[in-house]
């Protein structure tokens, strides 16, 4: 036992270097961004932990804004898709072009390769340009004709979603949504907030310009010590429990929970839980999981993956109420 303490405490002191440019991102995002702390450290923990994000929340609370600042403070390639009902998955991904003067076909890259993608209002898009973004957001390359492209890392896709718009929108398939490993709901700024965002917008000049502080090889060797910070068997025993409470949640007393849950979360929901309170501690410069890092990133990582009946909806109960039950009933470590 002693080796296991003495290994965590080189560890953590490890990390707490490491995790130093965590502070100076938030910094430097921060002259630009006013508020939405919490979004801004979810796009974090995505990052650190190989994540693609769901972004929902109403126009105008600095989705775009967020993630085309994050890209600069990191000094990575930035592109930005608009997704509209008649996009084609050519228009993502790419397709090949006939070169006259080379008398044969070339392959012309589409905008998904770039480190940060910002896919803007996904529901708008058909299911077949929905379905090409997945592809690459899972395997991480892209197949253009016959040829097999790998995509840069680091890669993040960040998708927003509209909740306001019905009218010709097209929802993500509750399996596609589960490839995101954190849906994260925006709330509006606060009055303080929104007085410092009018003024901002009304003197753009004095406004400063994100500088880059990192590289993304910084983050390929950030991730690595993600993977290493240490994770007990009762942390692990923990995750399991609030993953198997949505399944069964009569083998946690909670058998009032069973006619509103339609199906509970898969195996992704449990890795993403691990992954991302790995990540959460890296930010919180600690070289070791605690209970806490579990409950503080649970909605995010749960929220899209519990589904309701009918009988939930009926009764206007959502995922997080389910959530919040089960954080209350599963056994702290």
């Amino acid at each position: 036992m002693e080796n296991t303490s003495s290994d965590i405490r080189q560890l953590n002191e490890k990390i707490h270097q490491a995790s130093a440019f965590v502070d100076l991102l938030s910094m430097e995002l921060g002259k630009v961004i006013v508020g939405q702390r919490y979004m801004v450290e979810r796009l974090l923990i995505g990052l650190l932990a190989q994540g693609h994000v769901l972004l929902e929340g109403v126009p105008g609370l600095a989705k775009t804004l967020s993630i085309k600042s994050l890209s600069s403070a990191i000094n990575a390639k930035f592109s930005r898709i608009q997704f509209t009902p008649d996009l084609l998955p050519a228009d993502v991904i790419g397709t090949m072009i006939y070169n006259q003067q080379k008398n044969e076909f070339v392959v012309r890259r589409g905008p998904i390769f770039a480190n940060f993608i910002l896919a803007d209002e996904i529901n708008r898009a058909p299911a077949k340009v929905q379905s090409a973004l997945l592809e690459a957001m899972q395997e991480r390359q892209i197949t253009i004709g016959d040829t097999t492209f790998k995509l840069d890392e680091p890669f993040l896709v960040l998708a927003t979603q509209n909740p306001i718009e019905q009218e010709g929108t097209y929802t993500l398939p509750e399996a596609q949504v589960d490839r995101f490993m954190l849906k994260v709901v925006i709330g509006y700024p606060t009055k303080e907030e929104e007085k410092l965002i009018i003024r901002q917008n009304l003197n753009p000049e004095a406004m400063t310009p994100i500088r880059p502080i990192i590289q993304p090889g910084d983050i390929m060797e950030a991730r690595k010590l993600v993977r290493e910070v240490y994770m007990d068997e009762k942390i692990e025993k923990y995750i399991l429990d609030i993953v198997f409470a949505t399944r069964n949640p009569e083998e946690y007393k909670l058998a009032k929970l069973k006619p509103l849950i339609a199906y509970g979360g898969s195996p992704r929901a449990s890795i993403n839980l691990a992954w991302a309170a790995k990540a959460y501690a890296f930010m919180k410069r600690r070289g070791y999981v605690i209970p806490e890092d579990v409950r503080n990133i649970c909605f995010d990582v749960m929220r899209h993956r519990v589904g309701l009946t009918y009988e939930a909806e009926a009764e206007n109960v959502t995922s997080e109420n389910i959530l919040s039950e089960i954080l209350n009933a599963v056994e702290v470590p």
